[in-house]
């Protein structure tokens, strides 16, 4: 997770911004990097690596400035160096940016036209040159930046600095978190409150599609539409477990927020925007090679696991066997030298899946791990590790964490699909700009919460929920399934769509709702004819699709959650949100443990 901070105030504000940093590390991150404007000019520092090179950087040339922004990020593609670390900057304006812009090809093109010079690779060059275009034509600065911010595509939290101009710092986002801090004389951003808390105890979240300009002491905040809004000042403790939760009433509904920003920066790890095409770590074998994948892992992630044997399946024409970790080694299945065995695992120290990634590198398998823990010990023992970039995930229903192990499995599905030769440069393309949309795609679905609390009403008192999917949207319906009961403790079962006559179908009555994921795919047809059955024997259905499939399916469904238009791929990945929200609020109407629900532990290390 990529990590924004910015001051305005009274003090140098580099060593300030370094140590807002500091407090960010906990993300991760390969590259980091401030600047600060000084008798009006803009000065910057950046190095790869650690925040300690950055601060021996800025010790042997020390800059200037009351008003500074930093950040903390990983490198979009490849290795990560000072050209693509933030800020990026052309002198007149400086910008910190988490998030993906995804119409950046459209804009650098047209601002190349116009004769902008890019300098880096990354996406976020282009909000700079586009302030620049702005401030060209004679705009204020503030109202450069409110004319560029309709035009960039995607989720985003930016900070910005417009040379001449120390005495404002301008702060925009959408989809990605952004928090100002109240102090006195002073003024601060951050993407989240952990990097304010020395420094403040007062606090306001930006919502969706704001922006602020701040002063050293006011903060004017206007809306997508540029009027003036108020947002309310909250009054955080000093201590990291209840900053952490932000505005947030549980650490679950923060972490579900922060998945635009997660999956963003899971997908910058691995995607090189300008040719949208994607590259995972080096790996010391053949992808091409590989004929037979074994992946396994435990609870959610075996549920990313089943979706990623679609998308492997269908894209790059490679078996797929899927199994739980708990059981995989007992059955001593067959394994001939040079497969390969994908391990997923937040934690990355989950016992049932470390014990079968041992059976496996036993039997001179090749070994892949997704973990969100990079010294993680499924970490240390595989050839290769593709990263989600989730950062700290405390509640202990698995989130943004599953998201993230989606996107990963998407990236490789992608990949291999290319190593054998299976998909072309074009195909690879539209997937990889597919991924680019799922951030701003997943803020979309978080504006339905409100509508989706309301719908779980209709679920608190229920005894029994089947949750319906088919393809790549069944083991959507088996995570929504797990959420329901983990939390809420209401007995939920998951089924492919086309087994519920062959046995669920007896349960359904008017007590049991039916929540059916059904994009309008392919597939779509024959999940509709499952719904009129479940509506034929009084069961109440909640719908999860789109906007044509809502409509085809009319009055059958009992509610109606509209998924955005997006390609069919990535269904997965959104699909994941609303079933989360759904199971969150159902969770709170009941007034169980949410984060911490009973009997279960948030990583399992033994047996």
């Amino acid at each position: 997770m990529c990590g924004i901070i910015g001051i305005i105030g009274r003090e140098n504000a580099a060593e300030h911004l370094i140590e807002g940093l500091r407090r960010l590390e906990y993300r991760g991150y390969d590259s980091a990097g401030v600047a600060t404007i000084a008798d009006g000019a803009i000065d910057r520092r950046r190095a790869s690596g650690k925040i300690a090179n950055l601060a021996a950087q800025v010790a042997r040339e020390p800059l200037a400035g009351t008003t500074g922004i930093g950040h903390t990020r990983w490198a979009t593609h490849g290795v990560p160096s000072d050209t693509n670390a933030h800020p990026h900057s052309n002198g007149r304006v400086a910008v910190v940016h988490n998030g993906i812009i995804e119409n950046f090809q459209e804009l650098r093109g047209e601002l190349e036209k116009k004769g902008h010079t890019f300098t880096s690779d990354t996406d976020t060059e282009v909000v700079v040159h586009l302030i620049t275009e702005n401030l060209d034509r004679g705009l204020k600065a503030e109202d450069a930046v409110q004319k560029a911010l309709p035009r960039l595509q995607g989720a985003f939290a930016l900070a910005i600095l417009i040379a001449g101009r120390d005495d404002i710092l301008i702060g925009a986002r959408r989809g990605s978190p952004l928090a100002i801090g109240y102090g006195n004389g002073e003024m601060y951003l951050g993407s989240d409150a952990m990097a304010l808390a020395p420094m403040t105890q007062n606090i306001t979240y930006l919502e969706d599609d704001d922006w602020a300009l701040i002063s050293r002491d006011k903060v004017e905040i206007r809306d997508g539409a540029g009027r003036n809004v108020e947002r309310p000042i909250k009054q955080t403790a000093l201590s990291g477990a209840l900053i952490g939760k932000g505005e947030y009433r549980h650490y679950m509904l923060k972490e579900i927020y922060e998945q635009p920003q997660v999956l963003g920066d899971t997908l910058r790890a691995l995607f090189n925007p300008a040719e949208r095409s994607l590259t995972l770590p080096p790996m010391p074998f053949d992808l091409a090679k590989i004929e037979r994948i074994t992946a396994v892992a435990c609870g959610t992630a075996y549920y990313a696991c089943l979706v990623a044997k679609y998308w492997i399946e269908q894209l790059a024409h490679v078996a797929v066997d899927t199994d739980v970790g708990s059981e995989y080694r007992y059955r001593e299945p067959p394994l001939s030298p040079g497969g390969l065995g994908v391990f997923v695992s937040q934690s990355g120290e989950t016992a049932d899946t470390l014990a079968p990634l041992r059976f496996c590198k036993a039997r001179k398998q090749h070994i892949l791990a997704v973990v969100n823990s990079p010294e993680s010990a499924i970490a240390r023992e595989s050839d290769v590790v593709v990263p989600t970039l989730a950062g700290p995930e405390i509640g202990v229903a698995s989130t943004k964490a599953f998201t993230t192990q989606l996107m990963s499995l998407a990236c490789f599905a992608i990949c291999l699909a290319r190593a054998k030769g299976a998909i072309d440069s074009k195909r690879e393309a539209q997937l990889s700009t597919a991924l680019a949309e799922v951030p701003s795609r997943a803020a979309e679905v978080l504006h339905l919460d409100e509508q989706i609390r309301a719908i779980a009403e209709d679920l608190v008192q229920a005894r029994d929920v089947l949750y319906l999917g088919r393809g790549a949207s069944y083991p959507i319906a088996l995570e929504g399934a797990l959420k329901l009961k983990e939390i809420s403790y209401i007995h939920a079962e998951g089924y492919a769509a086309g087994e519920m006559k062959h046995g669920p179908i007896a349960l359904i009555d008017e007590h049991v709702p039916v929540v059916v994921i059904a994009p309008s795919d392919n597939l779509f047809d024959k999940t509709l004819s499952n719904i009129e059955q479940v509506v034929a024997r009084g069961g109440k259905v909640i719908l999860i699709s789109d906007e044509e499939g809502i409509r085809r399916t009319g009055k059958n469904a009992k509610h109606s959650i509209c998924l955005p238009k997006m390609d069919p791929f990535v269904v997965p990945i959104v699909a994941s949100i609303p079933i989360q929200l759904l199971a969150y609020h159902t969770a709170v109407l009941k007034g169980t443990d949410v984060d911490q629900p009973r009997n279960l532990a948030k990583s399992v290390t033994v047996e």
